[in-house]
């Protein structure tokens, strides 16, 4: 899965973009997760990035998400530079009813810009 289309073109501004809260949550964790009411999206404009934070019915927090690509340059006979991707990172976590947050990543590396295997984890705290 490529993380460019994850980044489409818009305003960096906030908006109530509704990603699909639920694209990496596994099922047997489904009924354990707080959904969220609405999902507030920030987009960077310096670089490919954006962030969502879902809300519950307290407006506490109870899903995040975040995406950003890094790119730099290249060369591949050293007199032309062109730029290309680097590095990317996606995390997605869910707010379970027990207060705990299951934490999902993912990083793509600059090797055929293939994901490496995700993995999940556990926090006490929403990641930042």
């Amino acid at each position: 899965m490529q993380l460019r289309h994850l980044l489409r073109e818009t305003s960096p501004r906030r908006t109530r973009e509704e990603p699909d809260w639920r694209s990496a949550l596994p099922g047997e964790w489904r009924a354990a997760a707080v959904a969220p009411l609405h999902i507030d999206t920030w987009r960077e404009h310096e670089m490919p990035a954006c962030r969502s934070i879902g809300y519950d019915e307290d407006e506490a927090p109870c899903y995040y998400r975040h995406v950003f690509l890094l790119s730099g340059l290249r060369s591949d006979d050293d007199l032309e530079y062109y730029e290309a991707l680097v590095y990317g990172e996606e995390v997605q976590a869910w707010r379970l009813r027990d207060g705990r947050w299951l934490v999902w990543r993912v990083a793509h590396g600059e090797e055929d810009w293939q994901p490496a295997a995700g993995f999940y984890g556990f926090s006490e705290q929403m990641p930042r």
